[in-house]
């Protein structure tokens, strides 16, 4: 389910701690504990698609799907996951988040036509 390729030879362990994943990520100077950042996009009731960002993603889906999340995704529900990545800082993510934005439809169908099938 976490997308996260080792860099900078760092050693990342992967903890599931009920529905949460915490990454724990081992330094040469010490250890750090830290929450994944994630951009991601649902899909809602009328085929449209909302991008966002969050630090708990089962959350933030369903906040979306409790009328509790963005004021777009209120009228539009229920949503469904159909795509995300995984950041290390929450910069990151939103910058990632932007960029999705500024893409058109179609290129987000392709992001996440691709993301289906690297999963399978």
């Amino acid at each position: 389910m976490i997308r996260m390729a080792v860099q900078q030879g760092l050693r990342i362990v992967v903890m599931n701690i009920g529905k949460r994943f915490w990454i724990k990520q081992r330094m040469n100077r010490g250890r750090r504990d830290f929450r994944m950042n994630y951009t991601y996009m649902v899909r809602c009731r009328d085929g449209s698609l909302y991008t966002g960002w969050t630090t708990d993603i089962e959350k933030r889906v369903k906040a979306h799907n409790d009328g509790a999340g963005a004021k777009y995704t209120h009228s539009r529900r229920p949503v469904k996951l159909v795509y995300y990545e995984t950041f290390e800082t929450k910069e990151e993510a939103m910058k990632r988040e932007y960029a999705v934005k500024q893409m058109n439809k179609a290129e987000k169908e392709k992001l996440i036509e691709d993301f289906i099938s690297e999963s399978f």
